[in-house]
């Protein structure tokens, strides 16, 4: 492996075990038995926890853009459906892994925004980027008819960020689709209708 190959395995496998067990409980050591890398590597690719934290959260918060990018950007599609899209590909990667990991970001956000300043400001920077994106389809689902002009598009967004997340906490507490369910029909039913 080239150095940025074994930086981003790092990253990868580290990021894997923070979905599942927290960022504090997540050891250095842990992450390069599971990388299979040696321990000096570590500080080789970053400066500390930290440094390597925020790491996560840039290649988490990339990856993710894809996504948005396959499922909100998919201009194929009507909005309301890449909305859709967007929620059934997410619900669908909850029940592949038994609706045990969440959304990283979200994960990070509970646990670290009131001890971290670097971690809290860049997550609510990732979170509000995404909620632009929400907002972009809304507009346009408005545009088209699909949704009421009556409702603010960015309010409609938040709601919308704020909502998913509460809801994936749910499911990954409940270990059940339900609350992935009951928030898809409440917001295409009630809220984003015309």
């Amino acid at each position: 492996m080239t150095g940025n190959e074994t930086r981003h395995h790092i990253i990868q496998t580290g990021a894997e075990l923070i979905a599942r067990q927290g960022f504090s409980a997540t050891g250095i050591n842990k992450i390069l038995d599971a990388a299979q890398v040696p321990k000096g590597s570590f500080y080789h690719y970053f400066r500390s926890k930290d440094d390597f934290g925020l790491a996560v959260i840039e290649a988490y918060a990339a990856e993710y853009d894809q996504r948005l990018d396959d499922t909100l950007g998919n201009t194929a599609l009507a909005p309301l459906e890449r909305l859709q899209s967007y929620l059934s590909l997410a619900g669908d990667e909850m029940a592949s892994c038994d609706y045990t990991k969440g959304c990283l970001i979200g994960n990070l956000g509970q646990e670290l925004a009131a001890q971290n300043e670097a971690f809290r400001s860049r997550l609510d920077q990732v979170f509000t980027g995404w909620e632009k994106r929400f907002q972009t389809c809304i507009v346009a689902a408005q545009a088209n008819g699909e949704v009421s002009t009556g409702i603010d598009a960015a309010e409609a967004a938040s709601l919308l960020l704020s909502g998913w997340q509460g809801a994936l906490l749910r499911a990954k507490l409940s270990r059940s689709e339900a609350p992935l369910q009951r928030f898809r029909n409440l917001l295409f039913d009630t809220l984003l209708t015309r």
